[in-house]
Formats: structure tokens, sequence, C-alpha cells
């Protein structure tokens, strides 16, 4: 599950015009905090943002898969982060739109 620093890099190079992100590793992989609430995961170079029932449809609609950390171990699904849609990550200002609505979600969990 480790995430490369030139996709860690690239994704908050993608975020900034959004945010002010902070990174923090974990288990080879890397949370995104803004103001203290983590919205995002990287893991094997994929980006990943959280859910619930407000938001897990346009992901789905995308074909996105939930976040699998040990897909080679034990079949563990998380299904609160799903992938975000290469097209929408490399489009910043789409990228922004989805990150605010599960930033939203974070701090409301939090």
């Amino acid at each position: 599950m480790p995430v490369s620093d030139e996709f860690v890099d690239y994704v908050v190079e993608q975020l900034s015009s959004w945010a002010e992100v902070s990174v923090r590793r974990m288990f080879g992989g890397a949370g995104l905090y803004r103001e203290g609430a983590m919205f995002a995961v990287l893991a094997d170079d994929v980006a990943y943002l959280k859910v619930d029932d407000s938001n897990r449809d346009d992901f789905l609609r995308a074909g996105s898969a939930p976040f699998e950390p040990y897909p080679d171990k034990i079949k563990t699904t998380i299904r609160t982060y799903y992938e975000i849609p290469a097209d929408v990550l490399e489009n910043r200002d789409e990228l922004a739109r989805w990150a605010q609505h599960s930033w939203l979600i974070a701090r409301k969990k939090k």
C-alpha cells in the first residue's frame, strides 16, 4: 500500500487552489487533511475521497471502487472511501468540488 512522494505531491498540488491540505503518512499510504479532518486517502498511487450516502452514487456512476487496503491478503474493503475518477483528479476545479463535499462529510463525522 505504499504511495510515492511524487503522487502525494501531485495530488496536493491539484488541490492547492482549493485549500491548504496537510499530509500524514500512515502504513505506507497517506491521509489528506484540511483543518484537522481527513477527507482523502492515498495508497498505491491511487487517491480516494471520503463518501457517505450523499455522494456515493457519484462515485459509483463514475465506475469507482471502494478502498481495499490489503487486496492480496484479506478481502477488506473500506466503503467510506472511494477512488477518485481519473478525469476528476486531472481537473483541478472538478477535484475541488468533489474534495469540498468529502471534506464536509469528514468534518461532520469528526
